[in-house]
């Protein structure tokens, strides 16, 4: 899968073994643009791969999360101006499940907050159309609706395992898993 992908801003330390992509982040990475804390950051680390039409994504993950806005899942990319980051985002000593969905150059944030948790984790976003339908993975294995949203219709995108650090440099990700494939038959209910 990582054969066909290559590096939005390259991380200072990386390795591919065995199809398990580890990740040590460089200093203020993120993704964001604008909306409430007035900035725009482009510098987080995407290891990025073509998808053309409708596909559902899913990407297994474990971080050693500690400090504020500690950061990894999925992004699924236009542009800068347009994106979407799915995944596990620390905050104020919890793990919240996070979707950021960046349209036309605003970002907004949603959450799922969760306690510290540990071991692998996974997400997963569908694209149809129009829409992308993101889910996590729950404790028991089931998988949750997070979040229903516009993301613009065109051919041709960027998927692929996203992770920054605002606040850091070092924080350390292993990347078990990052599938892409036809769109699941019943993306909100399954």
């Amino acid at each position: 899968m990582y054969d066909a992908a290559e590096w939005m801003n390259e991380p200072p330390e990386w390795s591919v073994q065995s199809d398990i992509l580890k990740v040590t982040t460089a200093a203020e990475t993120d993704f964001w643009q604008s909306t409430f804390y007035g900035f725009r950051r482009d510098n987080g680390h995407f290891l990025r791969r073509q998808v053309e039409g409708d596909f559902t994504a899913l990407v297994e993950f474990e971080g050693q999360y500690e400090t504020l806005y500690d950061q990894a899942g999925l992004m699924l990319r236009l542009d800068e101006r347009n994106w979407i980051k799915l995944g596990i985002e620390h905050s104020d000593g919890i793990t919240n499940f996070s979707l950021v969905c960046t349209r036309d150059g605003l970002s907004d944030w949603s959450v799922t907050a969760r306690p510290l948790l540990a071991g692998p984790q996974a997400v997963r976003l569908t694209r149809v159309g129009g829409a992308a339908i993101a889910h996590y993975r729950d404790p028991e294995g089931g998988w949750q609706l997070m979040r229903l949203c516009p993301f613009p219709e065109t051919s041709s995108l960027q998927i692929g395992p996203m992770t920054c650090s605002p606040q850091r440099a070092g924080f350390q990700v292993r990347f078990t898993r990052f599938e892409v494939g036809p769109p699941i038959a019943n993306p909100l209910h399954g």
